[in-house]
């Protein structure tokens, strides 16, 4: 996080905000045409999981493969696409000063390279994930975290120019770090060994999951990206810098979550393929609630210090920045909490209506953004816009997954949704008034920090947390004392 962090400062400084913003809005746009691949990506690890739950050797090898075939072809598809539709869109309807144009193709080309050599290997990556092996993950992120500041350093002395440079790194290093992906599983599952796989019988329900997929997809790309292109269009690329110094913040705080949810999914998924349905449910109710409170811990003191953090990280930060910050991380915060519940609805592959109704939802956030932006409002609407929208879906997962499987709304209410409230309430308040008494100065910022973090973790454990769990966390925390001490 620290890496990420850092390095996002150097890229803004060495780029500037012009072209920080271009390479973000160009790429962003690359990522719309990554609403199949996203919705299959979901397949590959739904169905490698549940042939993992069976115990079936020779179904998981051909489900792996057919994945493969799968994404193969949806690549040449989509560089077909990409290659016609993109490039008119980007040349003729982006807001991009005229010459940028032509580095901006080039970050387009690269990110299109890069975006196809991911697609391809996704089914290697949900194999790691099927098999727990989160020790993979976790050197290869501080491999990649390393790179990206030695390429932050490096485009500073560029032959070239810095944003075309710039793209072709970041382009080698993904190629890179997916080939370190494929290396590793082939040579760590057998399963992993691609054979071209054509039978119905395998092909179908993959495809037919993917297809109501699709429908999420388009909302997550639409609302995130689509609002990327839209914000483009009426404000230009210094308000697309702004949201970048917004999702910078945000993957870099967000990685511990996503971390945290990728290595519960196997868990709810193969549990649910062994008819172990009350695990699966109060595992999903757990990991909703402790995604939370690790998010929670993680960001409140940058929202309560926003303006402070983003003066010593970035110098001059864009305008806007600030806002974009906080706003993302309260729609981020709420999100956790339905991520678990959509892994356990996925479990089921019973998605059709899930897909339709909650897709359907967050599809609203681009009309509702595009009217909210032509009445004149502020950037940060779409964000506003967001959150109401992402409130409304975390009732109506609840409701959806209620009518699959056992699961107890009011339990949930009662021992989640109350819970992490009241405990944001009460950190939340806490934390603006150790803010409000504390000095302004470098120290006195580490101290509130330290202070926002201890008292935040003590109310959850206090609050947040029941008897069982405050036990397992101190077990946790002895075990770890003692291999320190050792």
């Amino acid at each position: 996080m620290l890496i990420s962090l850092y390095t996002s400062r150097v890229i803004l400084e060495a780029l500037g905000v012009e072209d920080f913003g271009i390479y973000n809005v160009v790429g962003g746009f690359v990522a719309l045409f990554s609403v199949v691949s996203k919705s299959l990506s979901g397949a590959a690890s739904r169905f490698l999981n549940y042939e993992m739950g069976r115990g079936d050797k020779k179904r998981l090898n051909e489900t792996f493969s057919a994945t493969v075939t799968i994404q193969l072809f949806l690549a040449i598809i989509i560089l077909i696409l990409t290659e016609t539709i993109g490039l008119w869109f980007l040349n003729n309807k982006m807001v991009i000063p005229s010459e940028r144009l032509t580095a901006a193709n080039w970050c387009f080309q690269l990110s299109l390279v890069t975006f196809c050599s991911n697609l391809i290997t996704v089914p290697y990556n949900a194999a790691i994930i099927a098999h727990e092996r989160m020790k993979a993950f976790a050197y290869v992120s501080i491999f990649e975290g390393v790179s990206k500041l030695g390429i932050s350093f490096l485009i500073m002395i560029s032959p070239i120019d810095r944003l075309v440079f710039y793209a072709i790194l970041l382009c080698l290093l993904q190629f890179c770090i997916r080939w370190i992906y494929r290396l590793y599983c082939r040579k760590q599952f057998e399963e992993c060994s691609f054979h071209f796989v054509y039978k119905k019988e395998i092909l179908k329900p993959i495809l037919g999951y993917a297809g109501w997929g699709i429908i999420g997809s388009t909302s997550g790309i639409l609302r995130t990206q689509g609002i990327n292109v839209l914000i483009n269009l009426f404000f230009g690329p210094t308000i697309n810098a702004a949201r970048a110094v917004a999702n910078q913040v945000l993957h870099a705080v967000d990685g511990f979550v996503n971390n945290f949810i990728t290595a519960v999914r196997p868990q709810i998924t193969q549990s649910y393929a062994a008819g172990n349905h009350e695990y699966m449910v109060n595992l999903a109710m757990k990991s909703a609630k402790f995604s939370y409170f690790l998010f929670l811990l993680l960001s409140m003191p940058i929202i309560i210090n926003t303006d402070f953090i983003l003066s010593i990280w970035l110098k001059n930060a864009p305008e806007h920045s600030a806002l974009f910050v906080q706003l993302t991380l309260v729609f981020t915060l709420i999100s956790t909490l339905t991520h678990p519940l959509s892994i356990a609805q996925a479990a089921t592959g019973k998605i059709r209506d899930y897909q339709l109704v909650i897709g359907g939802l967050q599809l609203l956030n681009l009309p509702i953004s595009y009217v909210c932006l032509k009445m004149g409002c502020i950037p940060e609407s779409v964000l506003f816009v967001a959150i109401a929208i992402s409130l409304i879906v975390v009732f109506v997962s609840m409701y959806m997954l209620h009518q699959l499987i056992p699961f107890d709304i009011v339990f949930f209410i009662k021992t989640v949704l109350m819970k992490v409230m009241t405990v944001t309430i009460l950190t939340y308040f806490l934390s603006v008034c150790i803010n409000h008494f504390m000095p302004t100065g470098i120290l006195f910022f580490i101290a509130n920090v330290v202070i926002s973090i201890i008292i935040t973790a003590i109310i959850i454990a206090t609050i947040g947390c029941n008897q069982k769990e405050r036990s397992v966390i101190m077990c946790r925390i002895e075990k770890i004392k003692q291999k320190f001490l050792k």
